[in-house]
Parts: C-alpha cells; sequence; structure tokens
C-alpha cells in the first residue's frame, strides 16, 4: 500500500469516526483503533496514540458549536474533568506495561457497551430533587429547547464524581474517549438530560485524552504521519456531526447502524485479543 492510498484510508476512516463521536458523544477511537489494528496491522499502542490526537479533534470540533448552542454544562464539565484527567493518567501509565492482547479484549467489551449505550432508549431526566453539593457548586443549569429554556438539576455528585475517575482510567488505557462511560455518570448516576450530557461528554474528553496523550508522547507513540490525516477528517466529520445533532431531534438510525457496525468490530477485536493476533 502506498503512502497515499494509506493517507486516503486514514482520512474517510477519520471522518465517519468524527461524524459518530460526535452524534453519540463517545468520541471517536471507538473507530479508529480498530481501522489501524484489525485492517492496517499498525501496533496498538501506535493506534491509541493517534487515537488519542483523534479524540482531542472530536472534543474541538464538537465542543464549539455545542457551547454555542448553550447546550453544554461547562462548570459541570470542567468540575468532572479533574477526576477524569487523573484517572487518565494512571491508565496511560499501566497501558504501556499492559500485554497488547489483553488491551484489545478490554477494548472490545468497550465497545460492546458503547453499541448498547447507542441504542438504548433515551429519557429526558428533569430532576426536582436539590441537591446540597450541586447548589454550592453551581452546577444545576437549563439547555434550550423550542419551547423555551427548561430548568435541571444535578444529583449524586460523588458518584458521578466517582465514575468519572473510572472512566478516565478507562481512556488512559485504551485511548478513547471513554464518552460511554461519563455518559453512564452523568445520565444515569447525576440524572442531567440525555442531550446536556452528549455534549458535555464531548466537551470533555478532549481534556481527558490530553492527559493521557502526553504519556504516550513522551513513549513516541504518536506518530505525526498517522495523526495528521485524523486530525483532519475528525475535524470535518465531527463538524458535520454537531450541525446534525443540533438541528435534528432524532438520529436513531445512525444509531442503529452505529451499533451494529461497532459490535461486529467488538468480537473481531476480542477474537484477535484472545488468539493473541495482536
Amino acid at each position: 500500500m502506498s503512502v497515499i492510498e494509506l493517507t486516503i484510508i486514514i482520512l474517510i476512516g477519520s471522518y465517519f469516526a468524527g461524524l459518530l463521536g460526535s452524534l453519540t458523544g463517545l468520541g471517536g477511537g471507538f473507530v479508529i483503533i480498530p481501522l489501524f489494528t484489525l485492517f492496517l496491522h499498525i501496533d496498538i499502542h501506535y493506534a491509541i496514540g493517534a487515537s488519542l490526537i483523534t479524540v482531542i479533534a472530536t472534543s474541538s470540533g464538537a465542543a464549539a458549536a455545542y457551547l454555542k448552542e448553550g447546550i453544554t454544562n461547562m462548570r459541570l464539565g470542567m468540575f468532572l474533568e479533574i477526576a477524569t484527567t487523573t484517572g487518565a493518567m494512571f491508565g496511560a501509565i499501566l497501558a504501556i506495561y499492559m500485554p497488547t492482547n489483553y488491551i484489545a479484549i478490554l477494548f472490545g467489551l468497550l465497545l460492546i457497551l458503547s453499541a448498547l449505550m447507542s441504542v438504548r432508549k433515551k429519557r429526558e431526566h428533569i430532576v426536582q430533587r436539590k441537591s446540597y453539593l450541586a447548589k454550592k457548586l453551581n452546577l444545576n443549569s437549563n439547555y434550550p429547547t423550542a419551547d423555551g429554556p427548561v430548568e435541571y438539576s444535578v444529583t449524586n455528585v460523588g458518584g458521578g464524581f466517582g465514575m468519572m475517575l473510572f472512566a478516565g482510567l478507562i481512556s488512559g488505557l485504551l485511548g478513547i474517549g471513554s464518552g460511554a462511560l461519563k455518559v453512564v455518570a452523568m445520565d444515569g448516576i447525576m440524572r442531567i438530560p440525555f442531550k446536556v450530557s452528549t455534549t458535555t461528554s464531548n466537551f470533555m474528553i478532549g481534556v481527558t485524552a490530553a492527559a493521557s496523550a502526553v504519556v504516550y508522547l513522551q513513549r513516541g507513540y504518536i506518530e505525526p504521519a498517522l495523526s495528521m490525516p485524523v486530525v483532519i477528517g475528525v475535524l470535518i466529520g465531527a463538524f458535520t456531526g454537531s450541525k446534525i445533532l443540533v438541528r435534528s431531534t432524532s438520529a436513531n438510525w445512525i444509531r442503529v447502524v452505529f451499533s451494529i457496525v461497532i459490535s461486529v468490530i467488538a468480537l473481531q477485536m476480542i477474537y484477535n485479543g484472545v488468539t493473541h493476533k495482536l
């Protein structure tokens, strides 16, 4: 395969990674890592390094649009980033010494979780019960709708913070945004409306990835020749996805296709990990 062919393949794959990552709030690493390891046969540590750059680009491309629309809870995101960046640093260090086949198996399991998160029924939680900690930290907010702003309250701040520590650890270990775990923490534990959870996850994943990327950069696992087309493709895809999500009330068909594709990829990752092919 020539350099031009490789670059074109990475550009196309990165575009879809950015598009799906922006629409689901799960980051683009779930597409980039299988693309590099299963189809291009690139070492998984270099794939993780490129994926971290992907996650940063996805977050940068989508977060600006969501912030402009007033959907993202930036104060909550910055508070939870304390947990995710701490976990990400430890996860990145652990990944350097963990066997690659274990990483592949764990990544496959996370892909399946991401697929389930993507297609499950979404409910808009409007919590009336006030949390003392959320009030003191000024985490409660509102988001715009066609009928005007909708107020919501944040609950179980401690539980969400703990889940974010684990999400950061997984992010640093696998080189993904761990958006599935972030959405679980905000939507399921802290009872935040799903649209706010998704957009706030997009805002956070870039900071989490940047913390782990430092470790991979020091180890020489971030290759500019691979990262450059990844960043370009992902930025374009993330921008496209943010426009679709803001203007559309439903993207269920995209989520169904996404879940089917990554479930197949997940099984391939687990199989290759078990058989020591990665």
